[in-house]
C-alpha cells in the first residue's frame, strides 16, 4: 500500500509542480518576442487539445478506482471471483457514467476554485498546467499507481502561476486545498470504518442509517452552499 498509493498519492501534486513550472518557464522563454494576442491565441486553441488529454488520462485513473471499489464488494459478497481478469460490463458503464454525470453536476465550483480562485492564469499557463497534470495522471496510470486528479491538477495550477511571482498565487486558497488533501485519506478511513461498523446492525437498520446519514449530510453541505453563496459580499 505504502509504495502503490500513499507514495504516489503525497508526491503527484509535488510533481505537478514542478512539471508545470518547468513548462510554463519553457513556454515564455519561447514565446518572448511574440505579440501577446498571437500567443493566447494559439494557447487557447492548444488547451482543447490538453484539456482533452486531461479529461481521457481523469478517466483512466479515477474511473479504474470507482470499479476497483466495486469490483472489491462484488468479491467480497461472492458475486465475482477473487481471480477476476477484468470487471463487468455494466460495472465499467456504470462508473463513466458516473464520472460524467458528477462531473456535470458538482464540477463547476471546483473549475472555479482552479482557473481563478488559486490564481488568476493566462491560456499559456493553462496549457501549461493541464499537459503537466495530464502528463503525470498517464503515466502513473501505466504502473498502476492510483492518484487524485484533482490534487494533482492543483499542484499544476500552482506551479504554472507561480511563473508571475509567488504572489500572484492565492496561498491562502493553496492551504486550505493542501489542509484537504491532507485530511483526505485518513478521514475516508474513519468514515469507511465507521459505515462498516453500521452496516454490522443486523436486521437491515444499518443500511436504512447508512443512507439516512448519506441524505443528511447531503442536504446539510447544499444548503450550507447555498447559504455562503447568497452571502452578501463584505463591504
Amino acid at each position: 500500500i505504502r509504495e502503490k498509493v500513499l507514495v504516489p498519492s503525497l508526491l503527484a501534486p509535488f510533481l505537478g509542480v514542478a512539471i508545470a513550472f518547468v513548462l510554463i518557464l519553457a513556454i515564455t522563454w519561447m514565446v518572448a518576442r511574440r505579440r501577446p494576442t498571437r500567443v493566447n491565441w494559439f494557447f487557447r486553441r492548444a488547451q482543447l487539445v490538453s484539456g482533452g488529454f486531461v479529461a481521457f488520462t481523469h478517466g483512466t485513473n479515477d474511473a479504474q478506482k470507482t470499479m476497483g471499489i466495486i469490483a472489491l464488494a462484488l468479491v467480497a459478497t461472492g458475486d465475482l471471483g477473487a481471480d477476476f481478469e477484468r470487471p463487468p460490463l455494466w460495472v465499467i458503464v456504470s462508473a463513466a457514467l458516473a464520472m460524467g454525470a458528477g462531473t456535470y453536476a458538482g464540477g463547476w465550483r471546483i473549475i472555479r476554485t482552479l482557473g481563478t480562485r488559486i490564481a488568476k492564469i493566462d491560456p499559456p499557463q493553462g496549457f501549461a498546467a493541464q499537459t503537466a497534470c495530464a502528463g503525470i495522471l498517464w503515466g502513473t496510470a501505466q504502473y498502476g499507481f492510483p492518484v487524485s486528479t484533482t490534487h494533482t491538477i492543483s499542484g499544476s495550477v500552482l506551479g504554472a502561476g507561480a511563473i508571475k511571482g509567488f504572489s500572484a498565487v492565492r496561498w491562502g486558497v493553496a492551504g486550505n486545498i493542501l489542509l484537504a488533501w491532507i485530511l483526505t485519506i485518513p478521514m475516508a478511513a474513519l468514515v469507511g470504518g465507521g459505515m462498516q461498523l453500521v452496516t454490522r446492525v443486523p436486521g437491515g437498520d444499518g443500511i436504512v442509517l447508512v443512507f439516512a446519514g448519506l441524505i443528511a449530510t447531503t442536504a446539510f453541505l447544499g444548503r450550507r452552499y447555498e447559504t455562503r453563496r447568497l452571502a452578501p459580499a463584505p463591504a
